[in-house]
């Protein structure tokens, strides 16, 4: 969708290179919606035993994807000072309005 617009932009690797904890709140500032959104309740969620309710907090949020990166949503696509979890793409939409 981006490349469609025309749009550049950077795509960071993620679980290559792991966002800071400095860098994550920043992302959780940026964006709107519940702090829990950032953590993908997926196979691996559970492989891990965890529960959903024990991450709706900011900094246990943010201490889980510092320990496991790979639970973060994504894409992430940051413009300016905003930020949307573009799942689905759609949702991009928001910050070109």
């Amino acid at each position: 969708m981006l490349t469609r617009r025309g749009v550049e932009f950077d795509t960071i690797e993620y679980l290559k290179n792991p966002p800071s904890r400095a860098e994550l709140e920043k992302i959780a500032a940026m964006l709107e919606g519940p702090i829990a959104d950032l953590v993908r309740k997926d196979k691996r969620f559970s492989e891990l035993g965890l529960k959903a309710d024990a991450y709706a907090e900011r900094g246990a949020v943010l201490d889980l994807l510092v320990k496991h990166p790979e639970l973060m949503q994504r894409p992430i696509v940051v413009r300016g000072r905003r930020a949307v979890i573009a799942r689905p793409a759609e949702k991009l939409l928001a910050l070109f309005e």
